[in-house]
């Protein structure tokens, strides 16, 4: 099997997580994937497969060098987004892709005037949509570009490497993918978690990320005798909204801009609830934007009665720089491996988290490396062949380097 019946395989399983579920994983379907994954891992010859009842499967490549060298892992969550339909989903090629527009279904079109991402791969083979789903490279590539370098190490003996893990988890795109990963388990000095998108990005530096909870109480009297009475909750919500600055929100901000995003609203006259997250690439800045949120609760009490306001904050992953920062070998090997690869490095941060930012803290140092998907969570993803090829040697490669790893 190669790359890309594999990764077509692995797109007809509906693995799409639940934001609202409490259950691990959040959605029972994502087991019935990891289930035939598991089956695959053995028939391919890995060892020490094991799938726990939470959906994480564990997976082991011996060494095949007598050398002392470091145990590494690499990382992907089989987990498609909640934001798109999963099911039934219908991929095909667009074989030396031309330029132009790709019809993927009656009016939704793939267009270069809108995805400029497009031109820079023309000539190549796209695997896209029908355009009623999204495709599921986000993460499934990343999963066929692990199984296959492993498959490709296994059947060339004589590239050198030291023991391998593997691991693919549920429920990332919920922000729950590393919340039950058995670190001590996977037994590994660092991993790779291969999730990125474009050819050659590499990424260790994360948001510092945080949820916000407002609940306003307000008071509600008839309308007609409402003056002096009346303290209309969805207005208060406004206002709060109005405090926040204008300037800081993901459409108004790029690079390392941080922002506060108002992801949900509701109100009527007596209760008003927000929900926000916040977003900094800098620890200091994302302090400063929790406490500023704070001060508005405190303010708009101080204007509107005690208690009016209420303001629950809970952080939610940290800026994984912080702890690969000290273990630069990490990255150098990616540089490298890229470089005898044939790919040309784009290191980046990522303006969102990343499974590999929770892991670094939990004691597994875990950047990002490209999967080669591109307009991930819509009808409008696509994945070039020849770049989820190229992820899959810099996989090998990365696995050969550490092999003659010497510190």
């Amino acid at each position: 099997m190669n790359i890309v019946e594999r990764f077509l395989k692995y797109t007809q399983f509906d693995t799409q997580s639940a934001e609202d579920s409490e259950s691990v994983p959040s959605t029972e379907k994502q087991l019935a994937f990891a289930a035939y994954l598991k089956e695959e891992l053995k028939s391919e010859g890995l060892e020490d497969v094991e799938l726990d009842e939470q959906g994480y499967l564990y997976a082991t490549l011996p060494a095949n060098t007598k050398a002392e060298v470091p145990t590494i892992g690499f990382i992907s969550h089989y987990d498609t987004s909640p934001d798109c339909s999963g099911a039934n989903i219908r991929p095909r090629i667009v074989e030396h892709y031309d330029g132009g527009d790709i019809v993927l279904s009656e009016g939704m079109v793939s267009s270069p005037k809108m995805f400029p991402e497009l031109l820079a791969h023309v000539g190549e083979d796209l695997i896209v949509t029908d355009g009623t789903t999204l495709l599921g490279a986000d993460d499934k590539a990343g999963i066929a570009e692990i199984v296959q370098a492993m498959v490709w190490l296994k059947a060339h003996p004589e590239v050198k490497h030291g023991k391998i893990r593997v691991a693919f988890n549920p429920d990332e795109e919920i922000g729950m993918g590393a919340h039950h990963f058995d670190v001590e388990k996977f037994g590994c000095e660092w991993a790779y978690t291969m999730d990125g998108g474009e050819v050659g990005e590499l990424e260790f530096e994360n948001f510092n990320a945080a949820s916000a909870k407002i609940t306003i109480k307000g008071r509600s009297v008839h309308p007609g005798y409402a003056k002096g009475k009346m303290l209309n909750a969805s207005l208060l919500a406004t206002e709060f909204i109005g405090m926040m600055p204008a300037d800081e929100r993901p459409e108004t901000t790029e690079g390392y801009q941080g922002f506060f995003h108002l992801t949900g609203m509701a109100g009527q006259t007596e209760h008003a609830k927000l929900s926000y997250i916040i977003r900094d690439h800098d620890r200091t800045r994302f302090e400063e934007r929790k406490r500023l949120m704070v001060r508005a609760a405190e303010q708009l009490n101080e204007k509107y009665g005690e208690d009016t306001v209420c303001i629950e904050l809970a952080d939610q992953y940290y800026n994984m720089k912080e702890k690969i920062d000290p273990q630069m070998h990490v990255i150098d090997l990616v540089l490298k491996a890229m470089q005898e690869a044939g790919v040309a490095p784009k290191v980046k941060p990522i303006r969102g988290g990343t499974d590999g930012a929770q892991l670094s803290f939990m004691g597994l140092p875990c950047p990002n490396i490209f999967a080669g998907g591109i307009n991930f969570h819509g009808p409008y993803e696509f994945v070039p062949i020849q770049s989820m090829e190229k992820a899959q040697n810099v996989i090998i490669k990365i696995c050969e380097l550490v092999g003659e790893y010497n510190g």
